[in-house]
């Protein structure tokens, strides 16, 4: 078991999953492979930990609490679903990551109603994704906790609250403007619009993927693995991963911005 444990990545950990749960958790070895499982996939808890980086927070109370998020994730997973682990591990880990920030971080202050009601809709959140196999709507998430969608949306809002900056923050707007502040920045055209108007409708049409998609899309643009290792990992040409690729991202690009056939005249 050891050989093969460290032949594994996170990426590739189902195996060792359908191993543990043929085990008798009375066994010793029910143990010792629950911890070969968590050291293959610590390093993804070290790198979603690093993406939160520089926020306001020490790094190693990040890593500490991704960690506790990849644990969480490893104990819950059930293999039997056919989903990936990384799927189901990567929303775990950062949603244990982001409650950190919304428990230890909020320089506005905001009221303990939204402040409860935020954990109850982080759990919600996660069991509707799993249930729903895509992200909930407002209206969803207020009708599983017996709330009004304004309550919902409130929420929403008092949770960035841990993400405020001073207005003598420098912008780092361009070397021009060394001097510029945040304050400075008010007025101007936030380019950030448009990536959040793309994430806001690309999200569902991803949530509809099938696994293999999914998996196809993160090592490709989350990874940043090339066609050719893509290949390698498939077991298929270069030329097929580029032709998927490219057949996948024309139809989300259609349906993001909702091209329809010109009707005949």
């Amino acid at each position: 078991m050891s050989q093969t444990t460290n032949n594994r990545t996170y990426e590739h950990a189902e195996p060792l999953f359908s191993h543990w749960a043929l085990i008798d958790p009375s066994s010793p070895e029910y143990d010792v492979v629950r911890a070969q499982i968590i050291e293959v996939c610590l390093p993804l808890a070290e790198h979603i930990a690093r993406k939160y980086a520089g926020r306001g927070e020490i790094f190693d109370d990040l890593l500490q609490t991704a960690r506790l998020g990849l644990v969480m994730a490893v104990d819950r997973y059930d293999v039997t679903t056919g989903s990936p682990f990384l799927g189901f591990a990567v929303p775990t880990i950062m949603g244990e990551v982001r409650r950190h920030f919304r428990d230890h971080l909020w320089p506005l202050h905001v009221p303990r109603r939204e402040k409860e009601l935020q954990g109850k809709v982080r759990v919600a959140t996660d069991e509707l994704s799993r249930r729903l196999q895509r992200s909930p709507t407002a209206h969803e998430l207020a009708a599983e906790l017996e709330v009004t969608v304004t309550d919902i949306t409130r929420t929403l809002v008092a949770a960035n609250a841990f993400q405020t900056r001073s207005l003598d923050t420098p912008a780092h707007e361009g070397e021009n403007d060394p001097g510029m502040t945040v304050a400075d920045t008010f007025g101007a055209i936030d380019p950030s619009y448009r990536l959040a108007e793309d994430t806001i409708t690309v999200a569902p049409l991803l949530a509809r993927l099938s696994p293999e998609e999914q998996q196809l899309l993160v090592w490709r643009f989350y990874d940043s693995l090339s066609q050719g290792e893509i290949a390698e990992r498939l077991g298929v040409s270069q030329m097929s991963v580029s032709r998927k690729l490219t057949r996948l991202l024309g139809s989300l690009r259609t349906e993001a911005i909702g091209e329809q056939p010109v009707p005949a005249a």
